[in-house]
């Protein structure tokens, strides 16, 4: 890139962060950007230069390839149903254990390596995260479906500065852990804590008008629109829960949400700097 293209590049970011300065922009973190090294360096600089242009991130993450390691190194069998993890009494405490430990402080220790300022928390922080048991029609265990977002503990670390980087285990009422998806964690955090924005992080370009064609991303959706893009057969599978989230997002008063690629280095800066975005918004 010459030197008049990088100064463009600079001109076209400045409204955003103009626009974005001081708002609240809630990422939910996973897939191969949390996996593949210089993926995880890209996303930790991207946090940290949006903290340096005064907006505040909220990172939340799960951490499943890690979780189902550990559960192989104990000699036990990961099981799904319907992409849900069932969780057994064993099970929760090896998802706690690695969520809420090992990956949680790794992330925290990453970005304060990129300069940024981050704490460690999980939903028992604060009973963040309330939760009872998810009734489907199989018993999944440990599941929860959040009932309460108690969002003080959050936004005390935001207005002091910091990066919360939130593990998405939550408390029961009867002293339960509930494993929860991450998808949906964050958007409910981002409808409690009013954030302008949501980010989902995935491993696919977006919204794609034909699954096996890259070039067929959809950049925009009304809300409104989802329910006959299912109708069609364009939202399937497991682009359902994580659209679902979006929806319930922007109708609970979040500005905007995205669904975008973390397979592309400094995607999210892509998508918040750049007139063309990269991947699909929902409004």
């Amino acid at each position: 890139m010459d030197i008049s293209n990088r100064a463009k590049v600079l001109i076209q970011a400045m409204p955003y962060i103009k626009k974005y300065a001081g708002e609240t922009i809630v990422v939910k973190y996973g897939g191969n950007a949390m996996i593949n090294e210089s993926l995880k360096s890209a996303v930790m600089s991207d946090i940290v230069l949006m903290q340096l242009v005064g907006i505040n991130v909220v990172l939340v993450h799960g951490g499943g390839p890690e979780i189902s390691a550990m559960l192989k190194k104990t000699g036990k069998e990961s099981k799904f149903v319907n992409g849900m993890r069932v969780t057994d009494e064993e099970t929760i405490d090896i998802v706690q254990m690695v969520l809420a430990g090992k990956v949680n402080k790794s992330l925290v220790q990453l970005l304060s390596e990129h300069g940024g300022r981050a704490i460690g928390l999980c939903g028992l922080d604060g009973k963040m995260l309330m939760a009872e048991k998810l009734i489907t029609g199989n018993d999944l265990g440990f599941v929860g479906e959040i009932k309460e977002v108690n969002s003080k503990v959050i936004m005390d670390s935001v207005n002091n500065g910091y990066v919360p980087i939130i593990a998405t285990v939550a408390g029961g009422y009867k002293g339960e852990v509930f494993n929860i998806n991450a998808d949906l964690a964050a958007s409910q955090i981002a409808a409690k804590i009013g954030a302008k924005k949501l980010i989902l992080m995935t491993d696919i370009r977006g919204l794609l008008k034909d699954v096996n064609d890259e070039s067929s991303l959809i950049s925009v959706v009304n809300v409104s629109e989802v329910p006959s893009l299912k109708r069609e057969g364009i939202i399937t599978g497991g682009m359902i829960p994580k659209i679902d989230c979006c929806v319930e997002a922007v109708r609970s008063g979040v500005n905007r949400a995205h669904i975008i690629d973390g397979r592309i280095e400094h995607s999210i800066l892509l998508e918040l700097f750049s007139d063309e975005g990269i991947g699909t918004m929902f409004y």
